[in-house]
């Protein structure tokens, strides 16, 4: 299964490097999967693609600030990406230098903060703080938002708002759930109205979700564990829609992946753990009926996720179509309505 099988081309004029100019304004695109038709609409005509008893799920992710920066003795500049706090004191990072540094080293974030290299995690370290607030507190008083490497440009303060989902509640994140920043208060009210349930799980999504994939087979590529719980009452809404022929719409791959990892014998069980799920073209998905994603990235796990979901051929097409059309693309871009290759379960 090579990797070169997933690539379109994308001129980067279509990256978006800005929100649209409110979360509901961005466009939309449908895919059916199973006949590959595609339709061109605004993300407001979401409603008209639900039915009365579906559910949507959210994962309710938090973004934090995990973007430090930093020096060496030498003076060297350092970029610390946050991947998962451990404690009060210890993170586990990506390091942005350009000579890998060796356990004991010391960065400097200010005069009153020292960070000390514990140890490398494979791509990742461990670093510890020697300073008298906490990492959390630390990170919201100098913490830039974690964009995305394609977006080329430092934060602004209408990022740590516009990079962030209006459910967002508890904080772990280094990256968002891009789906779910479309949706704005007046879409809630709009899928209440028409009978549309809502579900909210929690994946702590990892700067792993950048990782490109290297390897030419991608089976051989290796997915970054990612923190997620699942409460029972999730499952039980789960089990009930489906007990009443309501569809359980992901909202993201985020939920695709969280939903597929707690799933057993067509049922989605209470989870809280490390899920390093990865979706390949041939899973069979025994929870999602239907999922709406933004668009991502060439060879990604992320776009071979939705190859899976609703045929490689399909949704190349789909992606094809949409750099014709100019559509906007990936964290800040438009979104993606997609119903799958087959029914789940089958």
């Amino acid at each position: 299964m090579k990797k070169t099988t997933f690539r379109y081309e994308l001129p980067n004029e279509l990256i978006a490097q800005y929100p649209a100019q409110s979360r509901s304004a961005s466009r939309l695109l449908a895919l059916d999967g199973s006949s590959g038709d595609i339709q061109d609409l605004r993300f407001v005509d979401l409603t008209k693609m639900l039915h009365p008893g579906d559910l949507l799920v959210f994962n309710n992710t938090r973004v934090i600030p995990a973007r430090l920066f930093a020096t060496k003795d030498t003076g060297g500049r350092v970029e610390i990406l946050v991947e998962r706090i451990l404690g009060e004191r210890n993170i586990v990072a990506q390091l942005g230098v350009s000579k890998r540094p060796r356990p004991g080293m010391r960065l400097r974030i200010d005069e009153a903060v020292s960070v000390d290299v514990v140890s490398r995690r494979g791509d990742f370290y461990e670093l510890r703080f020697e300073c008298t607030e906490t990492v959390t507190h630390l990170l919201e008083r100098v913490g830039h938002v974690p964009l995305p490497p394609y977006i080329d440009r430092v934060d602004k303060e209408h990022d740590r708002e516009r990079y962030q989902t209006v459910y967002a509640q508890h904080p772990g994140a280094v990256a968002a759930p891009t789906a779910g920043l479309h949706f704005d208060v007046a879409m809630f009210g709009q899928l209440r109205e028409l009978g549309v349930d809502t579900a909210f799980l929690t994946l702590h999504v990892g700067a792993g979700t950048f990782k490109p994939i290297r390897v030419e087979d991608i089976r051989e590529h290796e997915i970054h564990p990612e923190y997620l719980q699942i409460g029972s009452d999730v499952c039980v809404r789960i089990e009930t829609t489906k007990a009443r022929g309501g569809r359980i719409i992901a909202v993201g791959t985020t939920v695709v992946r969280a939903l597929e990892t707690a799933a057993q014998n067509a049922r989605v069980i209470p989870f809280e753990g490390e899920t390093g799920l990865y979706i390949l073209p041939g899973y069979r998905f025994q929870i999602v009926d239907a999922l709406l994603t933004n668009f991502h990235l060439p060879e990604s796990t992320l776009l071979v996720l939705v190859c899976a979901f609703a045929g490689t051929e399909h949704t190349l097409n789909a992606y094809r179509h949409a750099v014709d059309q100019r559509y906007r693309f990936y964290s800040y871009g438009d979104a993606m309505f997609v119903t799958p290759r087959v029914a789940s379960g089958k």
